[in-house]
């Protein structure tokens, strides 16, 4: 029954200073808005980001360890300088080695100007094997390049170039009197691909391995060499076994594993999250004062209500509890309210942050809110501590006498 007294006792408290209390109440709702919408809009950017980069982390790039690839260089060059690019040999060794774990396929690469319509532009062009595009590429529109006069382009290439099936492309500069000019039609428009190590296709001009050569020349020399692994597992295995093939006298290739870069950019998605948090978190510090600061006033102005209750028998501990009832009330309030708001703002923050909201409902999004809750109340708690044990060990005959 005297439980419920206290109880009481903390509610009146409570309703007689309602703004007060609303206030203090308040600050834990910021509080919690702030941590539990920071961590969801972390946990939707950091589930979005390893979604898209899992695609292609089975992939192994390898480069020439002399520098890694062409694709900079003016038409008539091949698609790598001096010894940059990786011979026929050096490929066919990756590929008996490599093969076992997945598909080897090689790549050309230039970066060369372009004519769409009387207007120019630089843009990307690879050159693939036919019986790679077959495995590799999936057309959206249209089919793959069957003659050197025909190409397959990207979807954002597409877009933005307003390029449609039978569409006219020149490649080369027709300024310079020294460039070799081609003449394409679109005969492909690909599927969007996303971002991808190994082939960046959504904005590129892809043609036939005898349509690149002729054009920029270089037969036999790959700007890169991609491996598409069958299982993500093997990828330490595939690229030590790589090594040890090519790199036994002098670093011949360089191995890129898609793997590690997901990893490394998962933990500093992870990490900016924390460090946003924390920040979000500083707010419930300044909650925390305010309710420091409501429970000494509390204190101060019901100290003659303490000295009675002392006087009639209430002990100590009572006395404590009556002000921690309050204090986790306060805590309790502030917490209920602001999760409901976090849920509502923490949608709108991740569909603006992130641009998607299909993780929003997910464990690894939604614990922040609890989380959030229970950091909230505790420090509700905390802060009424110090006022609550000087409640408690008032002087019951000092108390009487104040006025």
């Amino acid at each position: 029954m005297k439980k419920d007294i206290i109880l009481q006792l903390s509610l009146r408290s409570i309703r007689l200073n309602f703004l007060r209390s609303l206030l203090a109440a308040i600050g834990i709702v910021i509080g919690v808005v702030a941590i539990s919408s920071m961590g969801m809009m972390g946990a939707n950017m950091t589930m979005s980001v390893t979604e898209e980069l899992s695609a292609m982390a089975n992939v192994l790039v390898i480069n020439s360890g002399s520098g890694g690839g062409g694709g900079m260089m003016g038409p008539g060059s091949s698609g790598s300088s001096d010894d940059n690019y990786i011979d026929r040999e050096q490929f066919e060794d990756i590929e008996r080695t490599a093969g076992k774990y997945g598909s080897v396929y090689p790549l050309y690469q230039e970066s060369d100007t372009i004519g769409i319509r009387d207007q120019e532009r630089r843009a990307t062009i690879y050159g693939m094997r036919d019986e790679d595009m077959a495995t590799i590429l999936t057309v959206d529109n249209g089919t793959l390049p069957q003659t050197s006069g025909s190409v397959v382009v990207g979807p954002s290439f597409a877009e933005n170039n307003d390029l449609t099936i039978g569409s006219r492309i020149t490649i080369g500069d027709e300024d310079d009197e020294a460039a070799v000019i081609q003449k394409v039609r679109v005969v492909g428009i690909l599927e969007e691909k996303g971002m991808s190590m190994d082939l960046n296709s959504d904005n590129a001009i892809i043609m036939t391995e005898k349509a690149f050569t002729s054009l920029y020349g270089g037969e036999g020399e790959y700007a890169q060499v991609n491996v598409i692994l069958d299982d993500i597992d093997d990828a330490d295995e595939a690229t030590e076994a790589i090594e040890d093939q090519l790199n036994r006298k002098e670093e011949e290739v360089r191995v890129q594993d898609s793997s590690r870069m997901m990893e490394s950019i998962t933990s500093t998605v992870s990490t900016m999250t924390t460090f946003v948090m924390a920040i979000a978190g500083i707010s419930l510090l300044v909650a925390a004062t305010s309710i420091f600061n409501v429970m000494m006033m509390s204190v101060t102005e019901r100290i003659r209500e303490i000295g009675i209750l002392r006087s009639i028998g209430t002990q100590k501990g009572e006395v404590l509890r009556m002000f921690i009832y309050e204090a986790v009330i306060l805590g309790l309030v502030g917490a209920i309210i602001g999760a409901v708001m976090s849920l509502i703002l923490g949608w709108l923050v991740v569909l603006a942050m992130v641009g998607t909201t299909d993780y929003f409902f997910t464990y690894q999004s939604l614990i922040y809110v609890p989380v959030s809750m229970a950091i909230g109340i505790a420090i509700c708690i905390v802060s009424g501590v110090y006022p609550a044990w000087r409640a408690a060990n008032l002087d019951p005959i000092e108390a009487l006498r104040a006025e």
